[in-house]
């Protein structure tokens, strides 16, 4: 038997057979006998950079993805079904818990969504307060965004950093609702409660140090090479395939087109508000870090102007069938700036005692009709579809969803790069899985 019977072969996905000690070793070398070999590769829905439940289903050659494939659905709790078995009112405790890192925002896209089904406006004060709310919560979401992408990429102090200021964040939240999240405090009327005695001073102080842990991470971050060679030319889609995908908020912007509901669509009276769109033209990874630390600093801006802009009055429509007595935030003076009929109104009359008492136990109705309103949360446009047929209950509510909808840009972001990037690209994405899955 000659020396070459035992000359060792390898056999490919395609069955064919190379003899490697003679001339085949050649084609081996050149790659010949990958032919289409493909490896599809499960990440998620328990890994620690899919952001929750995200699953992915790439496909690779070698460390390039070929194809990717997002499944949802593993955190479906239900949120919109359970609505229709709640008041209008119970409806925002379970709504609130949707995107819960911006809770504040569904909690006002509903409202002004019941708002407009009554044919009511909510006071001034109310609604500056609801404004103040949120811009607070996009920068909150923001740095949550910073924290888990940098702890991805390995950028650690990021990761510290952000949460650190989060956390400064959330403790406003709970100084003005009582919770650090799941508030459940925008009301259809208004707001739940006042704000508390020295709420200007924690905010402006809390301002102060905003804009020291931005000025810190354009330190930390924005000429750091690591960060930027991971993020630069990593995840690209331009405008053309954001519209056509529906992809909007920062995403969008960071592709060029300066789309912002609070500017294209103003609702609350944004209009009236001095601040910018940021925008970038590049439509990669870095420019979505670029776009959302420059709105946060716009956010600033909006709520200095909102705290100059707080004057005394009610928080609460002055009407006892419809507006949820709100809590009093008495002054220096005693005195407290919620509405008459909260005031005394177990003593008031029998008919306020049963108008309050009908008002917890069924709740108010809804003329029927159905309205589509909208507000710009930090991932884009975020819709309340309100259906009512008269009833005290939602007839149904759907939620035009931004973290479900930008996620349909994986495949876009993925497809041609590395294994390693399909990471930095699903950050820039920055989906919530209880708002995808809601």
């Amino acid at each position: 038997m000659s020396q070459d019977s035992y000359a060792p072969s390898r056999e490919t996905t395609e069955g064919r057979i190379y003899n490697l000690s003679g001339g085949d070793w050649d084609k081996v070398i050149a790659g010949e006998h990958l032919g289409e070999e493909r490896l599809v590769l499960n990440m998620g829905p328990q890994h620690p950079s899919t952001h929750g439940v995200l699953r992915l289903v790439l496909e690779l050659e070698g460390e390039s993805v070929t194809d990717a494939r997002v499944v949802v659905g593993y955190l479906h709790t239900g949120i919109e079904k359970n609505t229709e078995f709640r008041t209008w009112t119970q409806a925002v405790t379970f709504l609130t818990r949707a995107d819960y890192l911006s809770p504040f925002f569904n909690e006002t896209a509903y409202c002004m969504g019941v708002e407009r089904l009554l044919g009511v406006e909510v006071p001034d004060r109310a609604r500056l307060i609801r404004i103040l709310m949120m811009e607070i919560n996009r920068l909150s979401s923001h740095w949550v965004w910073l924290a888990t992408g940098g702890m991805e990429l390995g950028a650690l102090t990021a990761m510290t950093n952000g949460f650190r200021a989060r956390e400064r964040c959330l403790d406003i939240f709970e100084l003005i609702t009582g919770l650090r999240m799941n508030h459940a405090y925008v009301r259809p009327g208004g707001v739940a409660q006042d704000l508390p005695v020295g709420y200007d001073e924690a905010i402006r102080q809390w301002i102060k140090e905003m804009r020291e842990e931005l000025v810190g991470i354009d330190k930390l971050l924005t000429g750091q090479t690591i960060w930027v060679n991971r993020l630069k030319d990593v995840g690209w889609i331009g405008v053309e395939g954001c519209i056509a995908l529906g992809v909007t908020g920062p995403m969008l912007r960071a592709a060029g087109l300066p789309w912002d509901l609070r500017k294209t669509d103003p609702y609350l009276g944004y209009e009236t508000f001095d601040f910018e769109v940021p925008t970038d033209d590049r439509g990669d990874c870095w420019s979505r870090y670029v776009v959302r630390v420059a709105e946060m600093w716009e956010s600033l801006k909006i709520v200095e102007q909102v705290l100059d802009r707080l004057e005394p009055g009610p928080t609460m429509i002055d009407d006892p069938k419809i507006g949820w007595p709100a809590k009093l935030s008495l002054g220096p003076d005693g005195m407290g700036n919620s509405l008459p009929h909260v005031h005394h109104i177990m003593g008031t009359s029998m008919e306020a005692l049963i108008h309050h008492f009908k008002l917890v136990t069924e709740g108010f109705r809804v003329p029927p009709g159905q309205v589509y309103s909208a507000v710009e949360s930090p991932r884009g446009e975020l819709g309340a579809h309100v259906v009512s047929d008269g009833g005290t209950r939602p007839f149904r509510i759907h939620f035009r969803e931004p973290s479900f909808i930008n996620l349909q840009a994986t495949a876009t972001l993925a497809i041609g790069g590395m294994v390693a990037d399909v990471i930095a690209s699903v950050a820039s994405i920055d989906p919530v899985m209880g708002g995808c899955d809601r």
